[in-house]
């Protein structure tokens, strides 16, 4: 029989609980069956994100009150999630939120963990590479995500272009590196550079650090989006969670039968 390599490791699971009778054909269809999403009124949680896209849903902390949040996390536990991942997830909400469900807050990133990341299975190593010191917060936004889904992550901070040696100091990292994310504010020239040495995938995340004409992040978004480098993806800027997230992806790809 043919293995389907783009179904979830979750739905893989239940089947093979199926194949060494472990779950009865029935009992494995009331799962299947289970609500997509649960309804507390302000929100739907969405049970079956991982069943579809191999990871669970991550909770977008800001704009959220702490009870919000703890209604969406005692959904996803009652439901049987394990980790949970919260983003842009200020100190005080953490504090509360650390208390009642042990999560660990991460403050320079905004990140809070419940449960624990999970289990180490990426294929190679996930560079996070910074232009400057000012950088750092975003950047430990995607290396935290990629480290909570698995992945081993390299930290370079603060080897930008304005002085190249930093950068070259750390090409044995660089060259070993199966995605790297590239973070940078300012003009964003750290993407091109590292693109034109790799052949790995490169993520460029723009940063708000700058002076006026940076226009908070739009002028590096353009120049990494107009890169002459081949193989850069350009996320949103300072949107670490999103490049982190897409180099786990990178970084667990299988070759497709």
């Amino acid at each position: 029989m043919k293995r389907c390599k783009e179904m979830s490791d979750s739905m893989k699971e239940l089947l093979e609980q199926v194949q060494s009778g472990i779950l009865s054909v029935d009992e494995a269809l009331l799962q299947i069956k289970k609500a997509p999403f649960v309804d507390i009124d302000y929100a739907k949680v969405d049970l079956h994100r991982k069943a579809r896209q191999g990871n669970a849903e991550v909770i977008y902390g800001a704009g959220k009150t702490v009870d919000q949040m703890k209604g969406i996390v005692d959904a996803m536990l009652a439901s049987g999630e394990t980790s949970i991942l919260i983003t842009r997830l200020d100190k005080d909400a953490g504090h509360i939120l650390e208390k009642q469900y042990g999560l660990v807050y991460y403050e320079v990133a905004g990140l809070g963990i419940i449960g624990g990341a999970l289990t180490k299975s990426g294929l190679g190593k996930i560079v996070v590479a910074t232009g400057g010191t000012s950088d750092i917060p975003v950047a430990e936004e995607a290396a935290i995500t990629a480290e909570f889904y698995g992945n081993e992550v390299v930290r370079l901070y603060d080897v930008g272009v304005a002085g190249l040696h930093r950068l070259m100091a750390h090409l044995e990292e660089i060259m070993d590196a199966s995605v790297i994310i590239a973070i940078a504010g300012m003009e964003g020239a750290l993407a091109s550079v590292i693109g034109g040495l790799v052949s790995c995938p490169v993520i460029a995340v723009p940063t708000s650090v700058g002076y006026g004409a940076s226009f908070e992040g739009v002028s590096a978004l353009l120049s990494m989006l107009n890169s002459c480098a081949s193989g850069v993806s350009v996320v949103n800027i300072d949107n670490g969670f999103g490049a982190g997230f897409l180099a786990n992806r990178m970084n667990h790809m299988e070759a497709k039968s």
